[in-house]
């Protein structure tokens, strides 16, 4: 049970809760679009600085620096208060989004991607646990719903703002957009949320955040180089998984040790932080994965413009926003949540199953199809997660707490896409490497989607089987994780939600 002290709702200032909750929505649809608007111009992008077989890096610099990000931030919201530590992500973001603009080549503008993904993580968890600040825990499953919309509807605005900018103009004008959006933010933020001070100096845990950040990168690494390009049974490998658990050894030492941790290893007693934390990490294998290659597969499979293949995230956007409303309602009227996962997942397991399936001759429309299912299984997973972590943990650890809910769905999407990435490409070239004279020495980094409008009828027939084939084995797996992420999500505890608002507290109380 949470220990909250609470008050009443009633006389509960809803003009200042809606104006909190605009200011909420602008901060969240800016980092979760910085997620999502490079998905549709990947292959532009990367035709341009790098290969196809690079793909992944772009979006994978994003969610690393975004899990390593939330809860860091998370943890500095509830030391600093939620103004200052949102103030200080928009800059952040928007530094990365500059150095994305001005990249030269792919490793620079990785670089900026991971800046931009640090602020970006921060912001969308101390966007949420705000919302935890000022409404009752009965109201925040409507309210995390409402959030989930947003982020759906970034889901689909981000691809089709990419597609629509690297069709018409050039690539950087694709984060330069963000200035404008960033400054909205900051300005909306100014004026309607309440600075904070702490009574005593916060102990800031950066050994805790150091140590993080090493542990979630070699382990985003081991997945991006597995098998191919380093042998899973090779020295190098060997080193790399060793490194992994002394990092991680040494990250659980100090997090014993701090008197502030970033993530309190407390929480890890609590069965509803780890079933939702659990379930979110996989629901984030599934996303990012959808996300990334659906717009590619379109492309250069299928054929089509930039803009034009994002309209086919767009079926994933309706399905998130109507899974998380409808989620966000039933918890606020019936105050029961367990079930929703339940049932969410069963879903995507049959959305990944059929997406494992897909051939240039799939039907377009049987791909929208497949991709709302999608949407529908991930939406009510996001809101329901955040709700019952929020519910389950102390007062004093709604931040961290939140964080952790996007750290895990992160983890799991920078995890995913890297290992999902080292699978295309080790596929992709296995796939070529059989037709290597005909295709006439083609090779995963000579190819684009122009390169390939450009070949013989029957040798590109032979490149799109191909490029199709070595995406089947990604989405296998995610239907086994979403499988595995179902039964996880029958553990859960379902703890009353209240209808009282949790009372004010100074930061670092």
């Amino acid at each position: 049970m949470t220990d909250l002290t609470e008050t009443h709702s009633i006389g509960v200032d809803r003009a200042r809760i809606r104006l909190v909750f605009i200011a909420v929505c602008c901060v969240l649809l800016l980092a979760s679009m910085g997620q999502t608007v490079v998905t549709t111009a990947l292959p532009i992008i990367v035709g341009d600085l790098g290969g196809l077989d690079q793909i992944a890096l772009v979006i994978t610099a994003y969610l690393l620096a975004a899990t390593v990000g939330a809860p860091v931030f998370g943890k500095l919201g509830d030391l600093f208060g939620r103004k200052k530590v949102l103030q200080v992500g928009i800059v952040v973001f928007l530094i990365g989004a500059l150095i994305c603009a001005m990249a030269p080549t792919l490793s620079v503008l990785v670089v900026g991607r991971f800046v931009q993904g640090l602020g970006g993580g921060g912001l969308i968890v101390v966007s949420m646990a705000t919302v935890a600040d000022v409404v009752s825990p009965r109201e925040r499953g409507k309210y995390q719903g409402y959030l989930g919309g947003v982020f759906g509807f970034s889901t689909v605005v981000g691809p089709l703002a990419g597609g629509f900018v690297v069709q018409h103009f050039h690539w950087s004008w694709m984060f330069l957009a963000n200035v404008p959006l960033a400054l909205l933010a900051f300005g909306v933020i100014a004026a309607v949320l309440e600075s904070h001070s702490a009574d005593r100096k916060p102990s800031i845990d950066y050994p805790g955040a150091v140590l993080l950040t090493v542990s979630l990168s070699l382990a985003v690494t081991i997945a991006s180089v597995g098998g191919d390009p380093v042998p899973w049974t090779s020295p190098m490998m060997m080193a790399l998984v060793a490194a992994v658990f002394v990092a991680l050894g040494a990250f659980i030492f100090a997090e014993r040790r701090a008197a502030e941790p970033i993530l309190p290893l407390e929480l890890f007693r609590i069965n509803n932080f780890v079933v939702s934390n659990t379930v979110g990490a996989v629901t984030g294998v599934a996303m990012f994965g959808t996300i990334t290659f659906i717009p590619t597969f379109m492309q250069v499979v299928k054929g089509l413009e930039p803009s034009t293949s994002g309209l086919f995230v767009f079926p994933m956007m309706l399905g998130m926003i109507g899974g998380s409303a409808m989620a966000g309602q039933v918890m606020s009227r019936t105050g029961r949540y367990k079930m929703l996962p339940v049932f969410s997942t069963m879903l995507l397991t049959a959305a990944m199953l059929f997406l494992a399936t897909l051939k240039p001759e799939t039907p377009n429309w049987m791909i929208a199809v497949a991709v709302t299912a999608a949407g529908l299984g991930i939406g009510p997973v996001m809101g329901v997660g955040v709700t019952a972590i929020q519910n389950s943990v102390p007062a004093r650890m709604v931040g961290v707490g939140t964080a952790s809910a996007n750290m895990f769905r992160l983890i799991g999407g920078s995890l995913g896409t890297a290992m999902f990435g080292g699978i295309f490409a080790h596929g992709l070239a296995r796939e070529l490497g059989d037709a290597a004279e005909t295709l006439g020495g083609a090779s995963p980094r000579s190819l684009t989607a122009q390169a390939i409008t450009q070949m013989d009828p029957a040798v590109q027939s032979q490149v799109t089987h191909a490029i199709a084939a070595a995406l089947h084995p990604c989405f296998y797996i995610a239907a086994i994780l979403a499988a595995i992420a179902c039964l996880v999500a029958m553990l859960m505890h379902e703890v009353p939600l209240s209808d009282r608002v949790p009372a004010a507290r100074t930061p670092a109380e």
